[in-house]
C-alpha cells in the first residue's frame, strides 16, 4: 500500500464526497494519508477528519501564505495541540508571490521550527523560490528532519536537504514531460530519500488535466517515477512507503 505524504483532505473541495474519496484511494492501493493544516482555524477540522478515517495522520502548522492573517496566539494554540500531530506542517517560506511580508514569514517559520525541535517532531516544508533561505533556517534550528514537499530545487540543494535528514516529496509536477529538472531528480536521487504525494486537491498530474486532484491518483504517480528510474512499481511502493513511515514514525 502507498502513502500519500501530503494530501489536503480537509479542503472544501472534498466536503461533499470526502468519504468516497478516501474509499476510492484505498481501493486504488493508498493505505496512509498525511493531512497537513495550513492555518490555526483549520486545526480542528484536520484532527476531526484524521480521527474519523483510519490511516489518516494529522500535521499541524501555519503555511507561509497564511501568516499574513496569523497572530502570535496561533503559535500558542499550535503549542497546545502539537502532541496530537505526527509533524509540524505545512510550514516554510514562499518567495514566489510578490507582496507578502518575508520578515513575517521568517518569524513564523523560525517559531515553528523551534516548536518542532521542542516536541521532537518532523516538519513538512513548503518551499517556493526560497530553498537556500529554508536551508539556512534549518541549519540554525536543527529538527529531526521531515519532508520537503513538492521539491523543485537543484541537485545540490536536494543533497543538502538529505544531509539534514529530509525526504523529498514528488507528485503531480513530476508527471509533466516539460518538468525536466524535477524528473531528473526523481529519477536519480537515492531511492531512500524519496516519498510520494498528491497535494490534493491541488497540483493535478498530467494525466487528469485540470480536474480536481485526488489521492486515488497516487498509484499512477508511482508508475511515472518507476518508469523514470527503470524499476518496478512494486519497488517504488515498498521503498517510498518505508521512507514515509520512517521519517514520520507512522504506525
Amino acid at each position: 500500500m502507498l502513502t500519500d505524504t501530503h494530501c489536503h483532505l480537509d479542503a472544501a473541495e472534498f466536503d461533499s464526497d470526502r468519504g468516497d474519496v478516501v474509499s476510492r484511494a484505498r481501493d486504488a492501493g493508498v493505505g496512509k494519508f498525511v493531512v497537513p493544516a495550513v492555518e490555526r482555524k483549520g486545526f480542528g477540522k484536520v484532527l476531526e477528519i484524521c480521527g474519523r478515517y483510519p490511516g489518516c495522520y494529522p500535521a499541524l502548522g501555519i503555511h507561509p501564505m497564511y501568516v499574513e492573517d496569523a497572530c502570535p496566539g496561533d503559535i500558542d494554540v499550535l503549542h497546545s495541540r502539537a502532541g496530537e500531530a505526527v509533524a509540524v506542517g505545512e510550514i516554510g517560506l514562499d518567495f514566489f508571490v510578490e507582496g507578502y511580508d518575508r520578515g513575517k514569514q521568517l518569524s513564523y517559520f523560525e517559531s515553528q521550527l523551534r516548536l518542532a525541535q521542542e516536541f521532537d517532531l518532523p516538519v513538512l516544508l513548503h518551499i517556493r523560490r526560497a530553498q537556500d533561505a529554508v536551508l539556512s533556517c534549518l541549519r540554525k534550528t536543527r529538527v529531526k528532519g521531515g519532508i520537503a514537499h513538492a521539491f523543485n530545487g537543484s541537485l545540490q540543494q536536494a543533497q543538502e536537504f538529505i544531509k539534514l535528514g529530509f525526504k523529498l516529496g514528488f507528485g503531480g509536477a513530476m508527471t509533466y514531460d516539460r518538468a525536466s529538472r524535477i524528473r531528473f531528480l526523481a529519477g536519480n536521487l537515492p531511492l531512500e530519500a524519496i516519498v510520494l504525494e498528491t497535494d490534493a486537491p491541488d497540483m493535478p498530474p498530467a494525466f487528469i488535466g485540470k480536474a480536481r486532484n485526488s489521492p486515488e491518483y497516487l498509484p499512477k504517480i508511482a508508475e511515472v517515477i518507476a518508469q523514470l528510474r527503470k524499476i518496478s512499481v512494486n519497488e517504488i511502493m515498498i521503498a517510498t512507503t518505508a521512507n514515509a513511515v520512517e521519517i514520520l514514525e507512522l504506525e
